[in-house]
């Protein structure tokens, strides 16, 4: 028996993150049966709070415990058996200021037109070191503590990306640098999304404020009693030689810089937000590369660290003082020299004035999204001189999905990696150009594969409470990007996030908290469509962006408006929020809301029925998202739809045509309409358009356009044009949903259905997702034509429906209990003979010349001694009789060779899991 993954709030140990009470999580490994569980809660070794033996839903159970501010409480989780009680190791989580205000006050600088940032400074004395140590920190702008000179946190950019006009974070950092006598701290100011030029005002103006501000209470707890530092008017203010910072920007240090005497603190202006609790998983480093160095024929000297991403870096130099270092990044090289012109107006660099000293240089307030680095101003450049860094919020990314196929493989890596990049604090549309905005749509359309790929639920409750943040001072309308920047505008799809979202989370997690804090919002969004459309379906005519980038609307390098008429996915996506907040006004007991809504779901319904589809059912809009929308919203004739659909796929070479809108779905709408086929076609495809063109144009994450590099390897375009989108990446949603075959049949995955779908081009397929309820695994591995391996494990607690392809039940029955069709926890294991042939092969009963027109196949036998010399005579012999001719090839080698024919004919090098090993 092992408790495992126990979480707080979906935050392992938090610490001083916002929360009102507590939602604990956890999961079981076990062979025995719980009868029930208990939580114990303790504050300095007294019980605050005790559940009591019960059915505590694992998944998510609040405890009815009224928190204090800034107090640690320590739990246990018991699980009750027949044999006993198991007890989980200890965990605990520490509550942060809880509106409690600063016992210090805002301060500022006596100069804040001066461009070298300031430090904040302040020196104190201890007789003895404290028990524990807090400082409880927000700034208006960007800051870094150091404490008697090291740097006291490993996150980057706090305090992190908020609305700023409706709340900042308060960030708490242990503090473990102190010492008897003398200690120093100092606050260093960037600045920031605050600060700094950001949004779609291209001007200098900064985004929210010109000043510098910075509040702290450093407090330092004792055995009977507490000592606070506070930021006050003491605090002295010298001048840092970060002399520029900005996001698009990047950041400029001068080292030749002399010292600026010391001014006082200054009391700043209150700001007219509040300060609150954090709610951001860190920002920390993760992933290290090493760069390529290439030498260019512009005699460039440019770093290739080979994966695309957003991050920063270090830089050993040594030059002589007042020596320029410049340092620009880029995502792509062009005709093999550097290039940048995608970035737009972002200068997206780093300069350093050298002191004449060895430094390892590193900016402070900044992130690049870049794969090359263009370097000047270093003299015998080498390759150990330079590492690149990924930073991103930090959860857990524990899932695994391998297969047979490595340029699928590739294609889920970059859609891992444009998640990974564009999870930095806010959910991006992209981390590299000027813009780096939480676009709502991208985020809503991507949350599904999110959570498969990993556990973001803090992360995007973080971005959802921005987002009702909005909403309360847009009266329910959802600004395109969250935070907003000033900006007041909206649109379907990219607004209904608000429910979706939410949703998603509550669907993945089984956790209905979200739904309980986010459901003011989502009725708000609904009232302020209904307003809006009043009685003449206004919604419908008002700006959207539709099928956001499609390919059948007018085209051009720039074009991004695709076919689907807009008002139609208007009032698809208005109906589809009408339905979701009402299923989640009932889960939340508000029965008569639900039926409201409901109500007003079928007047809508009633209209799109008159205005979009004929009377027999088909919808008029006649493009492949329209289609798709169809029938992933229940609207019309499926078996119309279906006709459709197959037409203009086939009208189109077989290939997609959809944006935004459509792309995420369309795999799983031509499943529904039993078009298998047809969506491997598009997931195999591998010229443009779709996913596998970019995988061979050398892409290491996802576009935003399908052709945003062309087939000579140029930027198709650079208005709108960034190599580091996830959108499209949704595709691996299905792969996991449908190729590994892992659906959730309940929330949270307490109930799933195993239904993969096998196909020859993916070979095999090793998939580990570590969901809610437990860790699901999936392997499976074709060894011949007719027989798979298959392997299944469902976690503890859990149940699932199993569905094998290709697989007749009753001649197994006995043999596996994954024949039976439905499975508890446990681990499975079954290899089996298919109902058909898994693809037409070519194997030893072929005719000789029938084999010989398989390019691969011929060359694999041309190297069998012997075998030119008589293939003309074998011609039209079966091929294992013609083989059996040669001497040299003798029948124990038969099996080995049908087993290489089909392997060749898998049309991939088969990559082998851990399973098929």
């Amino acid at each position: 028996m092992k408790i495992r993954n126990i979480t707080v709030c979906h935050l392992s140990s938090p610490v001083c993150f916002f929360m009102e009470k507590p939602v604990f999580s956890w999961t079981v490994e076990s062979d025995q049966n719980v009868l029930s569980y208990r939580i114990v809660i303790n504050e300095k070794g007294n019980v605050v709070f005790d559940s009591g033996r019960g059915q505590l839903d694992s998944l998510a159970y609040e405890a009815d415990l009224k928190l204090k501010p800034r107090t640690r409480y320590d739990f246990v989780i018991e699980a009750e058996t027949e044999e006993g009680i198991f007890v989980s190791e200890p965990g605990y989580f520490e509550t942060g200021k809880m509106g409690e205000p600063f016992a210090g006050k805002l301060i500022t600088t006596d100069d804040n037109s001066e461009k070298r940032h300031p430090v904040f400074v302040k020196h104190f004395n201890l007789d003895q070191l404290p028990e524990k140590a807090r400082l409880y920190i927000s700034a208006c702008g960007l800051y870094e503590v150091r404490i008697n000179g090291k740097k006291i946190s490993e996150e980057h950019l706090t305090p992190y990306c908020t609305a700023y006009d409706e709340w900042i974070q308060i960030i708490t950092h242990e503090v473990s640098d102190l010492c008897i006598g003398e200690n120093t701290i100092e606050i260093i100011l960037g600045n920031g999304w605050y600060r700094g030029r950001f949004g779609f005002d291209q001007s200098e103006t900064p985004a929210y404020g010109d000043t510098w501000k910075v509040i702290g209470d450093l407090v330092l707890s004792y055995e009977d009693h507490e000592e606070v530092i506070s930021t006050d008017e003491s605090w002295d203010v010298a001048r840092s030689n970060i002399i520029f910072s900005n996001i698009y920007d990047g950041e400029i240090i001068d080292d030749t810089l002399d010292e600026m005497p010391l001014t006082k603190a200054v009391i700043a202006e209150e700001e007219k937000t509040s300060f609150l609790d954090r709610l951001s998983p860190p920002v920390l480093e993760h992933e290290i590369f090493k760069g390529r160095l290439i030498h260019t024929s512009k005699n460039e000297t440019v770093f290739d660290i080979g994966q695309n991403m957003a991050g920063s870096f270090r830089l050993r130099v040594h030059e002589p003082k007042g020596t320029k270092i410049h340092l620009q990044f880029s995502e792509v090289m062009q005709d093999e020299c550097f290039y940048r012109d995608n970035l737009r107006t972002a200068k997206a660099e780093y300069i350093y004035i050298s002191d004449g000293e060895e430094h390892i240089i590193e900016p402070h307030f900044t992130f690049y999204g870049y794969r090359f680095v263009k370097v000047e101003g270093v003299s015998q450049l080498k390759e150990d001189d330079f590492e690149a860094y990924a930073l991103y919020s930090d959860f857990p990314y524990e899932s695994v999905l391998v297969t047979g196929n490595e340029k699928i493989n590739r294609l889920i890596k970059n859609a891992e990696w444009g998640m990974k990049s564009n999870y930095l604090d806010v959910p991006t549309d992209c981390p590299q150009r000027d813009e780096r905005m939480g676009w709502t749509g991208d985020a809503m359309v991507f949350s599904p594969t999110a959570l498969y790929l990993g556990k973001p639920y803090a992360f995007l409750r973080k971005y959802l409470f921005d987002m009702a943040k909005e909403q309360e001072k847009n009266g329910g309308l959802v600004p395109f990007t969250i935070p907003s920047f000033h900006i007041a505008q909206t649109a379907c799809v990219w607004g209904d996030a608000t429910v979706i979202i939410p949703w998603n989370m509550y669907r993945f997690t089984g956790d209905l908290s979200i739904i309980k804090e986010h459901y003011p919002a989502m009725k708000s969004w609904i009232e302020w469509i209904r307003k809006f459309d009043g009685d003449t379906h206004n919604w419908e005519r008002a700006f959207h962006f539709g099928d956001w980038l499609a390919l059948d609307g007018p085209q051009g390098a720039e074009a991004v408006k695709g076919a689907t008429d807009d008002g139609f996915v208007a009032e698809i996506y208005y109906r589809k929020s009408c339905l979701i907040t009402a299923d989640c006004a009932e889960l939340l007991g508000k029965n008569e809301e639900g039926e409201e809504f409901r109500k007003l779901a079928d007047e809508i319904l009633e209209y799109i029925r008159q205005e979009y589809y004929t009377p027999s059912g088909r919808c008029a809009v006649m493009t492949q998202t329209a289609q798709v929308l169809s029938v992933m919203n229940q609207i019309g004739d499926d078996e119309k739809a279906k006709q459709v659909l197959m037409k203009l796929l086939d009208d189109n070479e077989g290939k997609l045509a959809t944006g935004f809108v459509g792309t995420p779905l369309l795999c799983e709408a031509l499943t529904r309409l039993d078009l298998r086929d047809y969506a491997f076609s598009l997931l195999f495809n591998e010229e443009y358009p779709g996913w596998l063109y970019e995988v061979n144009l050398g892409a290491t994450t996802i576009w935003e356009r399908w052709n945003s590099i062309d087939e000579t390897g140029h930027i198709t375009g650079i208005g709108m044009n960034s190599l580091n989108h996830y959108s499209y990446g949704s595709i691996v949603e299905w792969i996991y949903s449908r190729c590994a075959g892992i659906m959730m049949k309940k929330p949270g995955f307490r109930e799933a259905v195993i239904a993969p779908f096998v196909h020859h081009k993916l070979h095999s397929l090793h998939c580990i997702y570590p969901s809610a309820a437990g860790t699901y695994e999936v392997d499976w591995n074709i060894k011949d034509v007719n027989h798979i391996r298959m392997k299944v494990s469902v976690p503890y607690g859990a149940e699932a429906d199993i569905v094998l392809p290709y697989f007749e039940a009753e001649k197994y029955l006995g043999s596996s209990e994954l024949a039976k069709g439905h499975v508890s926890g446990g681990c499975y294991e079954i290899e089996y003979e298919t109902e058909r042939p898994l693809k037409d092969v070519i194997d030893l009963s072929a005719k000789v010349a029938d084999a010989l027109r398989n390019e691969k196949i011929k060359e694999y036998l041309e190297k069998l001694p012997l075998f030119k010399q008589t293939e003309f005579s074998m011609r039209d012999a079966q091929l294992r009789k013609g083989l059996a001719m040669i001497s040299i090839v003798e029948e124990s080698e038969l099996s080995r060779i049908e087993k290489d024919l089909f392997a060749l004919q898998m049309e991939e090098t088969p990559v082998e899991t851990a399973y098929s090993r």
